[in-house]
C-alpha cells in the first residue's frame, strides 16, 4: 500500500511517467488495475465511494494499493475526520464529547483514541523528527498537555514545515500530510515501527 496525491488524473499520469516508486524495491510502478471498492465517510456530505488505483513494480513484481492522501488504511472515516477527533482529546475533549462534534459514534471514536494514545510517544517522536529534518530553523513542538496532545502539536508542526520546505506542493491539509507521513498507516497495527526513520 503507497499513500498518493488525492487527485486521480495526477496518479494516472504519474504512473504514465513512471514518477511513482515501489516501496520494497525503489523500481517504477506500473497501472495494475483496481483495488477493492470502498465507501469513506467524509466531514460533510455523503460517503466517498473510491476505487483504489493498483500498480505493480516493474522491477520485483510487488503490487500496492495507491491510496489517497486524505483516506487511512483500514478506515471508514477520511483522515480529516479522525484528525479533527485527535485534535479534539488533544485539547481535553472525551471520546464522547469528540464523536458528538464528528458526529460519529462514541465506540468509533473511542478506539480511535485507544489506539492513538497507545502510540503517542512514537508518533510524537517520529513526527518530531520529520520536523527537524525538514524546517531549516524548527520551533519544536510544546510538550505540555500530555502524550495526545504532544503528538498532535507534532504532526501540526512537521506539516507546516513539510509545506514551509515544498511550497509547490501547495496547501497540504495537516491530516493528509500526516496520512502520507506515515503512509496511511497512522492508526494501523505496527506504525510506527522502532528504528523506522522518518526521510
Amino acid at each position: 500500500m503507497l499513500t498518493v496525491n488525492g487527485d486521480e488524473a495526477v496518479v494516472e499520469r504519474q504512473l504514465a511517467g513512471g514518477e511513482l516508486s515501489c516501496s520494497s524495491c525503489g523500481g517504477t510502478l506500473g497501472g495494475w488495475g483496481r483495488a477493492r471498492r470502498r465507501r469513506v465517510r467524509v466531514a460533510e456530505g455523503p460517503a466517498v465511494v473510491l476505487v483504489p488505483r493498483r500498480a505493480r513494480c516493474r522491477g520485483c513484481g510487488a503490487t500496492h494499493v495507491l491510496l489517497p492522501a486524505w483516506c487511512l488504511l483500514r478506515r471508514a472515516d477520511a483522515v480529516a475526520v479522525i484528525g479533527a477527533v485527535l485534535e479534539a482529546a488533544a485539547g481535553g475533549a472525551g471520546h464522547r464529547r469528540a464523536a458528538r462534534l464528528a458526529g460519529r459514534p462514541a465506540s468509533t471514536v473511542r478506539g480511535w483514541l485507544r489506539r492513538f494514545a497507545g502510540r503517542a510517544e512514537p508518533v510524537r517522536a517520529f513526527f518530531t523528527v520529520l520536523l527537524a529534518r525538514t524546517a531549516p530553523d524548527p520551533v519544536m513542538p510544546s510538550g505540555t498537555g500530555g502524550l495526545v496532545a504532544a503528538a498532535v502539536s507534532a504532526i501540526a508542526g512537521a506539516a507546516v514545515a513539510v509545506a514551509s520546505r515544498w511550497p509547490l506542493l501547495g496547501e497540504v491539509p495537516v491530516w493528509a500530510a500526516a496520512s502520507a507521513a506515515s503512509g496511511g498507516r497512522l492508526l494501523a497495527p505496527g506504525w510506527p515501527g522502532a528504528g523506522r526513520n522518518a526521510s
